[in-house]
């Protein structure tokens, strides 16, 4: 395939509702800018667009638990996530917002063009609202009780406590979150993009055109949704918060947000033009622009179908790639912003750069352990164990060593100058290594083009590893003893020493991408000009000249201390615990001390199974204060259950207890542990009780 005339890179925009974690960086932003600091390194003409998504209705939200205004969220959080992605090297050329006016005009002129060509359709239908507020009601602004799990403070979208996705129409006793009120159906009209009209151009160009070069996870997302049927999706929405539906019959109506935020790609690139006085078109009509979307695997949907239709739709160039990635986990547990489990960018900020003189050293570190792990396949996890391991084993003790050393022996033993090369002395090791560097250079790129980030990683990291073994081998400390006797022992220790300061020139080109600020300090030792960064020069052995004098070393990384790492556990396990603290006061409080869940039949109930087991094991779960690791005999099997109990009881004491346990609940992993079933309690005033039989009996008796 021939190279593109230029490149348009896309990274997800991050809602400006509150404070964006690591597994968002890791996820979306973190792997763009990998890829765009090498593609601009290589000279390529590539536009790098982002900003802050500030529609749809978690805006307004947030704005109502803060007390506050939805101007104001979005005036707090946008300039805090835009510092965060500079603090953290993320290097957008734009940074823009969609309550831009520019993005407003863009959106809607959008929407007006496939309004007019008619692409888009009109229904009617019925929607909640509340006569008090005399709003219609979104998703979001509905509450009631949970039909799978009897959970009272379900939203109309997804119940917060069994996960179950919802609709407003299925919730139990629905409530107005603005009044209180018990809304009413009443008919509403919007417009809806008929997806199903492009279902065998979506199977063709995704499932066939790029059967090959997409992510086999991203594929089958897709096929699973077309397969499914494609249906009509609403483009608008009753919403006083938005993109205002530009018709004269369409008043109190917005562009839902899901529409309009793709959209701000497209106002991005408008205003970096304004910024600039580049042309934008080509970048989104030529067809010799590569288009790359980077996100989370939550958006395959809406950039790998809904967008793109779209973009046909209104003549725009279509997406090449989506590299969408997994999740990343959170010392054994989803991050969740709703528990506080999670670790966010401007904590990280405060705790390891802003804290330290040079701080954005610590910047790449965290670069370089959440590309190390990054979920490019599958879910991956964070943990602050290996977080320290990254740096105190690799960064340290292999990079930042072979760095140190080459510097420290080219002060000690070739007045700090860089020492000529002798080919009539160079032996085969030398040209092993030589060899290395240029293989690895080209093994490097193409690994970047792929989008395996990873393994491209690896391989930088693999180099320093071969430097620190040929200077172990060649030894110039042990030479340069010998050196009266055998004064033509220089020249191998010159050679020694050229191979290396080219190398580490080499290294300071490939790491550039991943560890930015490292590459900058790399360049101010060599006394280089940042241009060397530049991608045609990897795999060269001449960036440093003979003779050429260079700074005194510096470190470039520093050890991460034990007593640092059980810091931020400590601090993590008691943000989560305060938390959930509150928020099983706030639950208490607005609950009544007795609550019936809704009515089901005996088919329900006969689908649990219930048996006797008793404890024979007991343990607390490390890092989790609330939780035990239980082994329970079921008389056929002894199994693992992790229970929520351990403010209530000891393990000691209840070790011989009956318990009755649900033994069909499908397993769950807590804190890496997976649990299989469940123990049943009662809560008395806030105490636990076992369920048990009032007599000893056989473990794995049924219980009905």
């Amino acid at each position: 395939m021939n190279q593109p005339k230029r490149y348009l890179i896309t990274a997800a925009l991050p809602y400006a509702n509150g404070q964006k974690h690591i597994g968002h960086l890791a996820g979306a932003y973190l792997p763009a800018d990998i890829y765009v600091r090498y593609l601009k390194a290589q000279k390529r003409d590539v536009v790098f667009v982002c900003g802050s998504d500030e529609h749809g209705t978690a805006i307004p939200i947030q704005a109502t638990k803060e007390g506050t205004t939805p101007r104001a969220i979005i005036d707090k959080y946008h300039p805090l996530m835009e510092q965060n992605f500079k603090d953290l090297g993320i290097a957008f050329d734009i940074y823009h917002r969609t309550s831009d006016p520019l993005h407003h005009e863009t959106a809607q002129a959008f929407f007006t063009q496939l309004n007019n060509q008619g692409d888009l359709e009109i229904k009617e239908s019925e929607q909640y609202f509340d006569e008090e507020a005399n709003s219609f009601l979104a998703d979001r602004y509905i509450k009631g009780t949970c039909p799978n799990c009897g959970f009272d403070s379900a939203y109309g979208d997804q119940c917060e406590r069994c996960g179950k996705s919802l609709s407003p129409d299925e919730l139990i006793n629905p409530v107005s979150t603005l009044s209180g009120k018990t809304p009413v159906k009443k008919n509403t009209r919007h417009w809806y993009l008929p997806l199903n009209r492009h279902e065998d151009f979506l199977r063709n160009w995704i499932l066939k055109d790029h059967a090959q070069d997409w992510r086999s996870t991203v594929l089958g997302q897709c096929k699973s949704w077309i397969d499914g049927g494609l249906q009509p999706r609403a483009v608008t929405r009753d919403l006083d918060w938005g993109v205002k539906v530009p018709l004269p019959d369409a008043a109190g109506k917005v562009l839902y947000v899901w529409f309009d935020a793709p959209i701000g790609y497209i106002s991005a690139t408008k205003q970096w033009s304004l910024n600039t006085g580049k042309d934008w078109k080509p970048y989104w009509e030529d067809k010799d622009t590569k288009l790359v979307h980077f996100i989370g695997k939550d958006n395959i949907v809406f950039h790998c179908i809904i967008f793109p239709v779209m973009l046909k739709l209104h003549g725009n160039i279509l997406p090449e790639n989506v590299p969408a990635n997994e999740f990343m986990n959170l010392e054994g547990d989803k991050m969740s912003t709703s528990r506080n489990w999670k670790l966010d960018m401007q904590d990280y900020i405060t705790d390891f750069i802003q804290k330290e003189n040079g701080g954005s050293q610590m910047a790449d570190v965290l670069r370089y352990y959440l590309t190390q792990i990054a979920p490019e396949t599958k879910d991956s996890e964070f943990t602050w164990k290996g977080f320290q391991d990254a740096n105190n084993s690799e960064l340290v003790s292999i990079f930042g060593n072979f760095v140190n050393r080459t510097f420290v022996l080219m002060h000690k033993l070739c007045q700090g100058k860089v020492p000529a090369y002798h080919t009539a002395v160079a032996d085969e090791l030398d040209t092993e290594v030589i060899a290395q560097i240029k293989q690895t250079a080209e093994k490097v790129s193409q690994l970047l083009e792929e989008y395996r980030f990873r393994e491209a990683l690896f391989e930088v990291i693999n180099l320093a590893r071969t430097g620190n073994q040929y200077m172990q081998k060649k030894e110039p400390w042990i030479l340069v003893k010998s050196l009266t006797e055998k004064p033509e022992l220089q020249k191998q220790i010159d050679n020694c020493l050229h191979i290396c300061l080219q190398l580490t020139a080499n290294l300071a080109i490939l790491i550039h991408p991943f560890l930015p600020f490292t590459a900058a300090k790399m360049c101010h030792m060599m006394k280089v000009v940042d241009k060397m960064l530049d991608w045609e020069n990897a795999g060269s052995m001449k960036l440093l000249s003979t003779g050429y004098t260079l700074r005194a070393p510096e470190l470039l990384f520093r050890k991460i201390e034990d007593s640092e790492i059980m810091e931020q556990i400590e601090k993590l396990n008691a943000a989560s615990l305060k938390k959930e603290e509150g928020s099983q006061s706030a639950a208490a409080a607005e609950q009544p001390a007795i609550t019936v869940k809704p009515e089901i039949v005996f088919d329900d109930f006969a689908k649990i199974d219930l048996k006797v087991g008793k404890i024979v094991a007991a343990e607390k779960v490390e890092k989790a204060d609330k939780l035990l690791k239980l082994s329970v005999d079921l008389g056929f099997e002894t199994r693992t259950i992790v229970s929520g109990i351990a403010m209530h009881f000891k393990p000691e004491d209840i070790v011989g207890k009956q318990v009755t346990v649900v033994t069909n609940l499908a397993p769950r992993k807590m804190r890496g542990i997976e649990s299989n079933g469940m123990i049943l309690m009662a809560e008395d005033n806030g105490k636990l009780h076992f369920i048990n039989p009032e007599t000893d009996i056989n473990p794995g008796s049924g219980v009905s």
